[in-house]
């Protein structure tokens, strides 16, 4: 029989068990000030040597609708990828069989069958009007640290995430929001030095949506973590 969690160990356990990555959002803004309040706690997040590269626009109304035009029209138009950090080669073995299933799962809950290409492709191009997200945030490094600035920009995001939760505020992490930094690069000031990691799409989740009434599982430690002693 498991001990009980103490309670601050029982809310983090609650939060990462219940966030999800919404794909459906209510177009009422955050408030400000919750934006805020959240982005103030992940500023605590720690970094190597304490840099906090992370740099983060938050893009709103009409900024917001002007970069996802764009990007979503440079999409649709098959415009390959040119990502400031390269994405994953290849998806291979567990990895692949966990991504499939996630896919799957995505496309039952919309009811897209296997076959039906031209839905499955128009709900991909969705990651680029961030799934009708009020907010999207984008947040880049210090082109100078490399790999590690991005690791840390990893941990800056899990944070951002938990806090936009506790606060009942929904999102999705999204690398297809960086996989066009010239697009980013024209909707956002950005300084020669920086490399965009990721984009944060967020909201109020609207949960009558059946795309968002699906859950995906996490392998348990047994699979995970090893002990050595």
């Amino acid at each position: 029989m498991n001990e009980p969690l103490p309670p601050s160990a029982a809310v983090l356990d609650d939060l990462l068990r219940t966030r999800f990555s919404c794909r459906a959002y209510r177009p009422d803004p955050v408030p400000r000030a919750v934006i805020e309040a959240a982005l103030g706690t992940a500023l605590r997040t720690p970094s190597w040597c304490n840099t906090q590269p992370w740099q983060v626009d938050v893009l709103s109304g009409a900024a917001l609708q002007a970069f996802t035009t764009e990007l979503h029209a440079t999409l649709a138009a098959d415009a390959p990828a040119n990502a400031d950090f390269p994405f994953p080669a290849a998806y291979v073995g567990d990895y692949r069989e966990r991504r499939k299933v996630c896919g799957v799962q995505l496309y039952q809950a919309l009811g897209i069958a296997r076959e039906d290409r031209a839905r499955a492709r128009e709900q991909s191009l969705e990651n680029y009007r961030c799934f009708g997200a009020p907010h999207a945030a984008i947040v880049t490094t210090d082109a100078s640290l490399g790999f590690y600035g991005g690791v840390d920009c990893g941990l800056f995001l899990m944070s951002f995430l938990l806090a936009l939760q506790a606060q009942g505020v929904d999102s999705i992490p999204q690398a297809a929001l960086a996989s066009h930094p010239d697009v980013v690069r024209r909707h956002i000031p950005l300084a020669d030095d920086r490399r965009v990691v990721f984009g944060v799409s967020f909201g109020y989740g609207d949960h009558a949506q059946p795309v968002n009434g699906y859950r995906t599982a996490r392998v348990g430690l047994a699979e995970a973590v090893r002990f050595l002693e």
